[in-house]
């Protein structure tokens, strides 16, 4: 019980979506007094009735508008969503009833219209309880909608990796018939030699490489929307995803690919951000 009251809980600070929800929320109490005319609303006149109705929708917006406005604006260090939870989210609830009970109270004190007794008192809590329960249920729905929105966009933005991992990079070289076509995830690294570039790339029989006419630069500004393939090197682009290991000594950092004969050294101007990447 204790560590479900612990949980976390996502605290609404969007001060103008409260704004728009403390309008319709008081618009929603006034016109359900107006209707059903509970606390012997039914038996006032009509000038007392339009005291009483349009007094405890005022008083609903103000008490609204002092806690989901006011309060979170001048205390924003109690309402950090990092350290709110489930139990401060209903103490906070029962806050706002009490305020609004309190308001309704005193109000009806002031009209002097009847005697304001315990079943009164208890009529006013319970109208009280209508916009907190209107609160509760769209704020509920509000962090649902939220957590399907993030979920969505994860969704999405795992669809748009694996789209660009399965893309289809194509080297052009000075030499037509030494053109390559790979798809980018099977792209283990390419290094610069002379003129060329040398392309490793995986096979289901293993690792194969090809020689093409051509410069790491121009492979560099070809594969740039893929972020895990990562210059480390003058002479070097890597995969990051398929490095197998990294080892560092006095000279430096070396990275180490599986099925590749030779290391794979790591510029010390990069070390720090191919770190950060890994």
């Amino acid at each position: 019980m204790f560590k479900f009251l612990k949980r976390p809980y996502k605290f609404n600070d969007d001060l103008k979506y409260n704004s728009k929800l403390i309008f319709f929320i008081s618009i929603g109490v006034l016109v359900f007094l107006y209707l059903f005319q509970p606390l012997d609303v039914s038996l006032m006149n009509n000038k007392e009735k339009l005291y009483v109705v349009v007094g405890l929708g005022t008083i609903t917006f103000l008490s609204l508008s002092l806690n989901l406005l006011i309060l979170p604006s001048l205390f924003p260090g109690i309402f950090v969503k990092r350290i709110w939870n489930i139990k401060k989210e209903i103490l906070w609830n029962l806050w706002i009833l009490t305020t609004i009970s309190v308001g309704y109270y005193l109000y009806y004190k002031m009209l002097g219209i009847f005697d304001v007794d315990f079943k009164m008192v208890l009529g006013l809590i319970i109208i009280a309880i209508i916009p907190i329960t209107g609160l509760i249920t769209v704020n509920r729905n509000r962090i649902l909608r939220s957590y399907v929105k993030i979920s969505k966009g994860i969704n999405k933005k795992l669809k748009e990796n694996r789209f660009k991992e399965e893309k289809l990079v194509h080297f052009e070289s000075d030499y037509v018939n030494d053109n390559l076509s790979i798809k980018v995830n099977l792209l283990i690294l390419i290094r610069a030699a002379n003129n060329y570039i040398e392309v490793f790339w995986k096979e289901k029989d293993g690792v194969k490489s090809q020689m093409i006419r051509t410069s790491l630069k121009k492979a560099e500004e070809l594969l740039e929307e893929h972020k895990f393939i990562f210059k480390c090197h003058r002479s070097y682009l890597v995969n990051t995803k398929l490095i197998d290991k990294m080892e560092g000594n006095l000279r430096g950092y070396n990275l180490f690919f599986e099925d590749i004969d030779f290391t794979v050294p790591v510029s010390k101007n990069f070390a720090f951000q191919l770190k950060r990447l890994m």
